[in-house]
């Protein structure tokens, strides 16, 4: 059977894979391949350029050449190495192997081949490659689509800041709120999400085989390999890895990080599922319609049905994201003595973890977009509910010392169908100022609202 869309293992590279495809040339082994060649050749030009008498620095072509090896990385390219592979055995020495296989009629570069992968280990490779393919997955794909979702939720915030709406605690009708203020709810979490995710700094080490540079000043004693190490790491691209240098480590970068970027992306999904959760229900009662489109069908027998699928599809989805995020983030720091192997596959399913997530947001943006508020069902679930009016009078009522106010509206709400007359009729009785008594008479379920407005507005 050929590999297709259709015979896919993996619904992301299967039926979902066009939701996706942003993160395929970053966080596949294609991407990782792709990183790799640039690590390799950002060591070796560094390299050049410090000063080692055995190596020359390079010239201006020279340095063209070689990160243009990594600028246009192919397909191709990486076919190549999965070729040396087959031989090697070993992915990374496939790389160095192919990087050194691309230096024929550059004499210069044939002759200071050696110095291709010099006293690297796999991982100095490995770990530097992981964090470019996270920071450009992050910067390129993660955030702005978390920012999309702010954006969408921070605008329905705005236009329904003042659309009253009966709150529910327990399941039971509550003080009332608005549509726009339960929105900026979210609006404000996500913010604070997003915020914890675009902070993590994203670390790399290249100091050996233990984390000592060991070989390095075998070769060199009285170079200073640290600093040379941290200048790599942390010179911004194109001239260097723009990451940050981790001083400390065994053979493996300890991945904390890691964890904690994952962590943070898989927190943001939490507060995406309990939205997915909260709206699915608002559908449920009538709150929301969602906006029709033709030739979709709803159910293969009851063709009335329009069902909250993009909904119910994130919250799958963000499940089995943050599932992923939570082995990775429990696994990753965790390695035998100098280094086991266990992290290395781990770590082929970045993409798998974060793909899920982005799939997830995508269907929550395309349910977004389909909602249409209604807003007779709002007002007739508040004119049913008078009774969360018992709020407001006996508050009042305690204000002026009436004597068992709490208790006194308990006795005629609890449990039982209130009227705006029965509450008219108990105000109209109680010894407070008449001012207070025609606030209160004037007051609606649909008015009860507090500042959920100008909270709504000013999010």
């Amino acid at each position: 059977m050929n590999l297709s869309a259709l015979t896919a293992l993996s619904p992301l590279d299967g039926r979902y894979a066009p939701k996706v495809a942003a993160l395929r040339p970053l966080l596949s082994e294609f991407g990782l391949m792709h990183r790799r060649v640039q690590v390799e050749i950002e060591w070796f030009i560094a390299l050049s350029d410090a000063g080692l008498p055995e190596l020359k620095p390079m010239n201006e072509a020279a340095r063209g050449y070689l990160r243009g090896l990594a600028v246009r990385f192919s397909e191709a390219d990486a076919q190549a190495i999965k070729d040396i592979e087959k031989t090697t055995n070993h992915d990374v020495k496939a790389v160095e192997y192919w990087i050194k296989s691309r230096f024929g009629g550059h004499p210069d570069l044939e002759k200071a081949s050696e110095f291709v992968h010099f006293a690297c280990t796999s991982e100095d490779i490995n770990n530097t490659s992981h964090g470019l393919m996270l920071k450009a997955a992050r910067e390129q794909v993660l955030l702005p689509t978390i920012d999309g979702l702010i954006d969408t939720l921070r605008k329905l915030s705005v236009r329904l800041a003042e659309t009253p709406m009966l709150s529910r605690t327990h399941g039971q009708t509550a003080s009332p709120t608005t549509v726009g203020k339960e929105v900026a709810n979210v609006v404000a979490r996500l913010v604070n999400a997003r915020e914890r995710i675009a902070s993590v700094k994203l670390l790399a080490k290249m100091n050996g085989a233990v984390g000592n540079y060991n070989a390095h000043l075998s070769a060199w004693p009285d170079f200073d390999w640290e600093a040379f190490s941290r200048k790599v790491i942390e010179t911004p691209e194109p001239l260097g890895l723009g990451l940050t240098f981790q001083p400390y480590s065994i053979q493996i970068e300890p991945h904390d990080y890691m964890a904690e970027l994952f962590d943070a992306v898989a927190r943001t999904n939490t507060i995406l599922i309990d939205l997915a959760r909260d709206i699915w229900g608002y559908v449920s009662v009538g709150y929301f319609k969602q906006r029709l489109k033709a030739g979709e069908i709803g159910s293969s027998t009851m063709p009335h049905k329009v069902n909250p699928i993009d909904f119910e599809n994130a919250e799958g989805n963000l499940g089995l994201a943050n599932a992923l995020l939570k082995h990775l983030s429990e696994k990753l720091p965790i390695s035998r003595w100098q280094r086991d192997l266990t992290d290395s596959t781990v770590l082929r399913n970045m993409g798998v973890a974060l793909g899920y997530a982005v799939l997830a947001y995508h269907s929550m943006g395309v349910g977004l977009g389909k909602l249409e508020l209604n807003e007779e069902a709002l007002a007739a679930d508040l004119d049913a509910s008078w009774e969360v009016l018992a709020e407001p009078i006996q508050t009042v009522m305690r204000r002026f010392g009436v004597a068992g106010a709490y208790e006194k509206l308990k006795e005629v709400t609890r449990g039982k169908t209130v009227t705006a007359e029965a509450l008219h009729a108990l105000i109209r009785s109680l010894e407070i100022p008449q001012a207070e008594k025609d606030r209160l008479l004037a007051m609606t379920p649909g008015s009860y609202v507090g500042k959920a407005t100008e909270l709504a507005q000013r999010v």
